[in-house]
């Protein structure tokens, strides 16, 4: 299996019978995307740089609410969210959760890479884990580049997080279905392997024994289409099954980074982070703002804008748009590439539409902006099976490695399971997942 046309035969002849995504394609490279060695030991160690950002996210949230830190990270975290929620979100028996998962979505630039969002209920976990294991099986010469975790990073990963726990339910809601292919998969691996159970349930599924986990893949907007949530919450509280991520959809906001950039609380994070910590994500993650349309005084500016009313933003010209607008969260439009507007590449009527529906829904659905920066060029292939070639492709790329955190209390560790590349031509302006995209583990 020497040649790319031998390997991309051997890994489109391993695609399970059922697909990984329902209804998706991807083109298939015939090697692994490689980075430098420099590069994969920046995002080997990012996993507890992230881990540490999202424990001290949880305290900020709870001192907010407690009244010794600022009320409006509470509340802005808060908004739109359901009262049910929100005292699920502040429950004793959750305090310290924090997601098991953990996946930044990082855009490479030409001097390094910056961190666009975190995900929680990330999807990707079984297609990595297949695309790991199936480009480690290449009978290829020594020289090829062996994926980052290994051929079972991602199983062994995944599975660390459900503790001792010898029955594990994975709940996939309906929203999330595109997604079921690729959580059978895990499952039936996982099942081969020996150790706990793994079972793949719909939103309909009652029947939790006492010392189970379940790993929630649905989103907390779409509770009310997911019937066994309430159970699930309540099971959890009384501490009768682990559940993770947990019900907190502080952990499903992107207005996060907002957060950190924000000088009322630089005390906060660099006492919570340390300063070489902060110093990283600051370097990592672009300046991003909440859309709060709450009038300032006169005399005052929207820091690094300079401007006085958020409704100034419509006026800029495209050249000054390098910028990111998106739902913060807690919305269908909040994840893949929905409710994302690239302010450089809208017409003025457009964007100004876009601004003026970000002010408007703020008290339900808050928006936050983002600077832009363009990903750099990458060199990538596919190969075209109709033609017989290898085809090259200018692209540019997104790499999403997922982190798997394991241990209780002070002991939380986290450590990486692998890497997904996503690559797609250099002429879109977005890079996600679609049809014409490179999908490939990553390799140093």
């Amino acid at each position: 299996m020497n040649t790319p046309a031998d390997q991309a035969r051997f890994i489109r002849a391993a695609i399970p019978a059922g697909g990984l995504f329902a209804g998706l394609d991807w083109k298939i490279s015939p090697a692994p995307f490689p980075l430098g060695e420099n590069l994969a030991q920046e995002i080997e160690s990012l996993g507890r740089v992230l881990l540490q950002f999202y424990r001290a996210t949880n305290l900020l949230y709870r001192k907010s609410v407690e009244g010794k830190q600022p009320e409006w990270v509470a509340r802005w975290l808060d908004l739109g969210k359901p009262r049910e929620l929100i005292e699920l979100q502040r429950a004793a028996a959750f305090k310290n959760d924090v997601p098991r998962v953990i996946r930044p979505d990082i855009l490479l630039m030409e001097n390094g890479f910056s961190v666009t969002e975190l995900d929680s209920v990330p999807g990707g976990i079984g297609l990595t884990g297949w695309l790991n294991k199936t480009y480690s099986a290449l009978n290829s010469p020594p020289s090829t580049l062996h994926p980052l975790g290994g051929a079972d990073g991602m199983l062994r990963g995944f599975e660390s997080i459900f503790g001792d726990a010898k029955q594990v339910h994975l709940v996939v809601s309906e929203e999330a279905a595109t997604y079921k292919p690729e959580m059978a998969w895990l499952a039936e691996q996982l099942n081969q392997r020996g150790g706990a159970t793994f079972n793949l349930q719909p939103s309909t599924f009652n029947q939790f024994s006492e010392g189970a986990a379940v790993y929630r893949f649905f989103e907390l907007f779409d509770l009310p289409n997911v019937a066994n949530a309430k159970q699930i919450f309540e099971l959890a509280a009384e501490k009768k099954i682990r559940l993770t991520p947990p019900p907190k959809p502080l952990f499903e906001e992107k207005m996060l980074f907002a957060l950190l950039w924000n000088r009322n609380l630089h005390s906060f994070w660099r006492q919570e982070l340390g300063e070489g910590f902060l110093a990283r994500l600051k370097k990592i993650i672009p300046y991003t703002w909440l859309v709060d349309p709450t009038p300032l005084p006169p005399h005052a500016a929207i820091p690094e804008l300079n401007l006085t009313d958020w409704a100034q933003l419509k006026a800029m010209s495209q050249r000054e748009r390098d910028l990111i607008l998106k739902v913060s969260g807690f919305s269908e439009n909040a994840w893949g590439a929905r409710g994302v507007y690239l302010g450089s590449d809208l017409s003025g009527a457009d964007w100004s539409a876009a601004v003026d529906a970000a002010l408007k829904n703020f008290e339900t659905s808050p928006s936050v902006l983002q600077r832009f920066h363009k990903p750099s060029q990458v060199d990538a292939s596919w190969f075209d099976f109709a033609k017989n070639e290898l085809v090259p492709m200018k692209g540019r790329a997104r790499l999403c490695p997922y982190y798997f955190v394991s241990g209780e209390g002070d002991n939380l560790r986290s450590a990486l399971g692998g890497v997904l590349a996503t690559i797609v031509p250099a002429d879109k302006k977005i890079v996600h997942g679609m049809a014409d995209a490179i999908l490939a583990p990553c390799s140093v």
